[in-house]
């Protein structure tokens, strides 16, 4: 009988061909699947030796069409996976490293493997996202705005390779950083913010006053008040030929006012930018000795230095009114720039002292010394960024101040006696440490107050 050897019948059929012994299995997490099999495809094993079997009767050789060629390997993927000596990371490892993942700390290699296994595993992309998510509260928004200080710094760092040609004088360099700062807030204002109202805020006769006016308004009245110093320097005065004599602030301010039959506009914005500009070119082609010119302010007179230390403290005050009037934050002076600020302030205070004590407003002289004689003192202690101590003579402008006669003693945070200078805030609301005479402390913040102005 010729035909296929029987086989037996217990319902198993065998495969054709030479028999074949599969691999061991790699473990799950070991698996590549660019290195799988692609599905509906034979698995490409290792072929091992082939078992003996029986050799079959010559009669039943098996027909050609029957048997089955052995399939080739798939060739792996190209890419670094699926190289010779490649060794994918275990579960538990690529679990370990979703934490860097998270925060972009791994290698690209482990990015890759990480991300790789991802897509693969579902418990451990929700656990990504989870850290994903945590991450981001790590990292809250930041303004996008430049921060104060980097305007100055990269000032000078450059500056420190190569030294400017014309330097801007030191004392003018606060007023020249503050406006540049004003500016900067004022940039992108629209027409609606410009009309925004503004209060400005100062000390007179014992209370507080303050006047409404707009954003344009304050800019307005900044560029007035500058140019009693574009005056003495001999430019031309923003209020043109018909400006009063002899003003102070507050009339030049309420003439600037009053000249416009409309509500002033961003217009101002060019004109007061570019005579800020002028008078720091002027001063810095100008030479050390103009620092002592005297500039006129109606009731008193300061020297050009002090004059510019002035209005950078007021270019800052109303920026900051500006700021609080729009809802956007806006930071102190740098230390140093804070620190002449303070430093002008303290040097003011024993001749605001002496002309409240002749209005009546201050206790009287409990000794009167001659000029450069040492009297009593209030010792003025500023702490925080621009901070430092000072000694002020309470009984005359004249007269040394002497560690050894102070009978007093006030501790203020910076910013907040650059308020109380302001008049933002009135004496009895500033938080001062006090010790000693206390007449004299109270004598000496009320003075302080009182160097605000319109």
């Amino acid at each position: 009988m010729t035909g296929p050897a029987e086989r037996p019948d217990d319902g198993y059929e065998r495969p054709a061909g030479p028999a074949r012994i599969p691999g061991p299995r790699g473990p799950a997490d070991d698996l590549d699947p660019r290195c799988a099999p692609v599905p509906g495809e034979p698995a490409a094993s290792p072929v091992l030796p082939e078992l003996s079997e029986p050799a079959a009767p010559p009669d039943s050789a098996v027909p050609p069409d029957s048997a089955v060629p052995p399939v080739p390997p798939e060739p792996p993927s190209a890419g670094p996976r699926c190289e010779p000596g490649y060794v994918r990371p275990s579960h538990a490892v690529l679990k370990s490293l979703l934490g860097a993942w998270a925060l972009a700390a791994c290698s690209a290699e482990e990015t890759h493997a990480v991300e790789e296994h991802l897509t693969e595993c579902a418990p451990c992309a929700e656990e990504a996202l989870r850290l994903r998510d945590a991450v981001g509260l790590l990292h809250p928004e930041e303004t996008l705005d430049l921060k104060p200080l980097l305007r100055s710094r990269v000032l000078e760092d450059c500056l420190g390779k190569r030294p400017a040609r014309i330097p801007v004088p030191a004392w003018a360099s606060p007023y020249d950083t503050e406006t540049a700062r004003l500016d900067a807030l004022l940039q992108d204002f629209g027409d609606s913010e410009w009309h925004t109202p503004v209060r400005l805020k100062w000390f007179e006769d014992e209370e507080r006053r303050s006047q409404r006016t707009t954003v344009a308004g304050v800019i307005g009245h900044l560029m007035t008040v500058d140019g009693l110093i574009a005056t003495a320097l001999g430019l031309d005065d923003p209020l043109g030929p018909d400006a009063p004599r002899g003003a102070d602030p507050a009339a030049r301010t309420e003439f600037f006012w009053d000249a416009s039959g409309h509500p002033t506009t961003r217009k101002v914005r060019d004109p007061w930018r570019e005579q800020g500009h002028t008078l720091v070119r002027t001063v810095s082609f100008a030479g050390g000795g103009v620092a002592e010119l005297a500039v006129d302010y109606g009731a008193f007179a300061l020297p050009l230095g002090d004059a510019f230390l002035e209005r950078a403290f007021e270019c800052w005050v109303h920026a900051w009114d500006i700021a609080e009037a729009v809802d956007y934050p806006y930071g102190a002076p740098s230390g140093p720039h804070l620190h002449r600020m303070i430093d002008l302030a303290a040097r003011l205070l024993p001749g605001a002292l002496a002309q409240r004590r002749r209005a009546g407003l201050a206790g009287p002289a409990r000794g009167l010394v001659e000029a450069g004689a040492p009297g009593r003192t209030l010792h003025l202690q500023i702490e925080g960024a621009g901070g430092g101590g000072w000694d002020i003579a309470l009984d005359s402008p004249a007269a040394k101040p002497s560690a050894e006669r102070r009978v007093a003693e006030i501790a203020l945070d910076g910013v907040e006696f650059c308020q109380l200078a302001a008049g933002h805030i009135s004496p009895e609301e500033a938080a001062a440490g006090q010790h000693g005479d206390r007449e004299a402390i109270r004598d000496v913040l009320f003075a302080a107050a009182s160097l605000s102005r319109l």
